[in-house]
């Protein structure tokens, strides 16, 4: 693996701002992490437009996103979502993450008319959803499929997400057909994280893991049709360690991704972290851009947030001990802290499920199919 070189600090200015309109999401996944997703807590226009004041001189710059993300964005309503879009200047991305079951066609109007990027959270096919479940506790599969057809009935481009809980063989092919035919033009992968209120644990072998990796590489080169966000990372890295250029391939300073609950707090670094406290951490937020602007949260950030120096520490960590730092820069704040109780460990599950075994399965389904001497 390649090195790099330098420590890493918290950029000025973030690339995109998570914005969640409210707390509460119609399903109840059992892998979900949300502590606060039974809860109808929605953000005040008032929140939105603190945000809007700085995104919009942000994206004056240069392409700038606002990621709507829950709970369930759509659960807030299309007055009310209407009503936090509007500060926002014409120049600023918009893209939400649903689970697609509330998605008709006035939601596909709406989408259309605020330029809205949809991506839709589903984890395959029928039987590959039993986790997600209506808080009755009954499938949520066919309400997601009305939702994606509706959103095909209006030309829509959206993508997707979806979560494995248990890497097999054969399960990639499978998964990669199946998205094939649903439409989607980008596909993200995420081995399920022990994370917030999922406690269920998430070590995998690692043999199993590394095959699902390689397996998804050769069902994509047969037919690559869409984007799968996981391979294009790590082809990206391979392709600068053969140029030379793996060392630019990370940023030299980390993205702060500031997540402004509905109440108007931030978190930065990780959205995963919003809702919690800890005795010693706090409640993890930085500050309030009810009373703060947000570019100023940001740059005292390092310097007022106990557990973002000690995160810090952690990256340093990371970057002296691990020969995958080049790749990953660094184990995820949220997964650091749910996985080991503090920020400042190294190694997570998460990193060897989603970075190291995924690298490996790329480079060994590149051994695998290195092409015959002539």
């Amino acid at each position: 693996m390649a090195a790099f070189s330098g420590m890493r600090g918290i950029a000025s200015v973030p690339t995109y701002v998570v914005m969640q309109p409210t707390t509460l999401c119609n399903l109840d996944c059992a892998y979900c992490y949300l502590p606060l997703r039974g809860a109808d807590r929605r953000m005040p226009a008032e929140v939105a437009a603190a945000v809007a004041g700085a995104v919009n001189e942000w994206a004056a710059s240069g392409r700038f996103s606002v990621v709507w993300h829950g709970g369930e964005p759509l659960a807030a309503g299309r007055d009310h979502f209407a009503a936090l879009l509007a500060p926002f200047d014409a120049g600023v991305e918009h893209h939400i993450q649903t689970n697609a079951t509330l998605i008709d066609d006035a939601w596909c109007d709406f989408f259309a008319e605020h330029q809205i990027r949809v991506s839709i959270s589903v984890d395959g096919p029928r039987e590959r959803n039993t986790d997600r479940v209506t808080r009755g506790g009954k499938p949520s599969y066919d309400r997601i499929v009305r939702g994606i057809e509706a959103l095909r009935r209006h030309g829509i481009d959206f993508s997707a997400l979806c979560v494995v809980a248990q890497p097999a063989p054969g399960l990639a092919s499978e998964l990669y057909d199946y998205f094939l035919d649903l439409g989607c033009d980008v596909l993200g992968i995420n081995i399920e994280e022990l994370e917030g209120v999922n406690a269920r644990s998430n070590a995998r072998d690692p043999a199993a893991v590394t095959a699902f990796w390689a397996e998804l590489v050769a069902a994509w080169r047969r037919e690559p049709r869409i984007h799968i966000r996981e391979v294009e990372w790590s082809l990206r890295y391979a392709a600068a360690v053969l140029d030379g250029t793996a060392d630019d391939v990370l940023p030299r300073q980390l993205d702060p991704i500031p997540t402004v609950g509905y109440d108007g707090s931030v978190v930065l670094l990780s959205p995963e972290l919003a809702g919690f406290s800890h005795p010693h951490y706090g409640d993890f937020t930085s500050g309030n851009v009810l009373s703060t602007p947000l570019p100023e949260i940001i740059a005292n950030a390092a310097d007022r947030t106990t557990w973002i120096a000690e995160f810090l520490a952690g990256v340093e960590a990371c970057r002296t001990s691990c020969a995958y730092f080049g790749f990953c820069g660094g184990a995820h704040a949220a997964n650091r802290y749910f996985e080991h109780g503090r920020f400042d460990g190294t190694e997570t599950d998460h990193c060897r499920n989603s970075k190291m075994r995924l690298l490996e399965g790329v480079l060994d389904h590149a051994r695998d199919h290195e092409p015959s001497p002539a």
